[in-house]
């Protein structure tokens, strides 16, 4: 792929109109609402739009880079499903083996059905129910649900723990609902992660590290920040109660270095430019030059809807998320129309807790990338404003 800006118009942007990207993203900084934003936009395998704005930290003013370091949260999740899918390609495992088969301690887990009353599931969790998000299992961010508050007292992102010990907590939990029935967002992709240790017979990070990140030259990607890169590391901001932004979490915190617990669900850290190597495989069908990591029925496989009618449409945090689907690993656009956000039917999507952001438009050859560090996610329209800067300057 060519990493190198190329003048737009050469595969089908328009120069000027792609400047509204960076009116729109500088007026964030300007109204002090984001400490530091940068946007990326490729087409057919070469960057059209490249612009960083603000600081990565604001105490000392220290601009965002090319080589920030960003907190990518949830945007692990796609890179985990890869690493999995890798395995299943060996033959290791299918996808509608039960999760007990390589981790016993689901063999008996229970589901709530009220209170003080404990069921058998109507089936075994599959590994397939992790991949799409239908195993049960939750965030333990509902407080609707009384499944949820026994998340939190398990304390499952412990710093001091392994993924291991994650899992073995997550297993003795009550699920939400039986394994099938009800699309929910949740821990499985860190059982997904421990499925890989289990697996390979190696730790994620070494999985990561050996399988996907160097072969893909991600240098600046992992579980934590090494020392001699600590300079780059972006801070994490949020708004004060004096309602002025602030500092929720920066390099000096430590919480991203000398890393135990390698979270498959959100544990990485990466840059803009790392994670366009990722997504230019996704849209390349599992090859990125002579790198091939997953087949093309493989990437077929995960980048459709595995979501029947009967679940949707899917809800995330109390919000409806009407005209979206979900693969192994992404979301997918199945109506645009419903979904009533720019962009193809097709396209896969993901974000990270701090508003990190991408998306592959496989009809369009398109990749979006946002990379920020603002909590919390949502607060404010700049993925959706972001996407709409991208398609209006689109002209052929």
């Amino acid at each position: 792929m060519n990493t190198q800006e190329i003048t737009p118009e050469k595969v089908g942007f328009s120069t000027e109109r792609l400047e509204r990207i960076n009116h729109g993203m500088q007026r964030y900084i300007d109204q002090d609402l984001m400490a530091g934003i940068i946007t990326l936009v490729a087409r057919q395998g070469s960057v059209v739009h490249f612009s960083k704005f603000g600081f990565q930290d604001l105490e000392t003013k220290k601009p965002v880079a090319s080589d920030t370091i960003f907190r990518i949260y949830s945007m692990t999740k796609p890179i985990t499903t890869v690493a999995l899918m890798m395995l299943y390609e060996q033959g290791l495992f299918h996808l509608n083996d039960p999760v007990s088969k390589f981790l016993p301690e689901f063999k008996k887990v229970k589901v709530w059905v009220k209170e003080n009353k404990l069921v058998s599931p109507e089936r075994e969790i599959t590994i397939h129910d992790l991949l799409i998000h239908t195993a049960g299992l939750s965030y333990g961010d509902d407080e609707n649900s009384p499944v949820d508050p026994l998340y939190k007292e398990a304390d499952l992102w412990a710093s001091d723990i392994t993924c291991k010990e994650m899992v073995r907590r997550i297993a003795s939990l009550p699920l939400r609902y039986h394994p099938g029935q009800v699309w929910c967002y949740s821990v499985a992709t860190d059982v997904v992660g421990h499925l890989v240790e289990i697996i390979s017979d190696m730790s994620l990070a070494e999985y990561f590290d050996e399988k996907i990140l160097r072969p893909l030259n991600m240098t600046d990607t992992g579980f934590s920040v090494p020392p001699d890169k600590a300079d780059r590391f972006a801070s994490l901001y949020g708004m004060t109660e004096e309602g002025l932004l602030g500092p929720i979490d920066t390099p000096e915190y430590g919480g991203f270095f000398n890393v135990k617990l390698f979270s498959g669900g959100h544990g990485l850290v990466s840059t803009v430019e790392d994670y366009l190597r990722f997504a230019q495989l996704i849209l390349n069908r599992g090859v990125l030059g002579d790198v091939r990591l997953l087949g093309r029925k493989t990437m077929e496989l995960m980048t459709m809807n595995h979501i029947p009618q009967t679940l949707l449409p899917l809800k995330m945090g109390g919000e409806l998320m009407p005209g979206l689907g979900f693969g192994l690993g992404f979301s997918v656009i199945l109506d645009i129309s419903q979904a009533n956000i720019m962009g193809s039917v097709g396209t896969l999507q993901w974000g990270g807790w701090a508003n990190t952001h991408f998306w592959v438009d496989p009809v369009e050859e398109i990749i979006g990338l946002l990379m920020l560090q603002y909590l919390p996610s949502g607060t404010y329209p700049i993925t959706n404003e972001f996407r709409t800067y991208v398609y209006q300057a689109l002209i052929e």
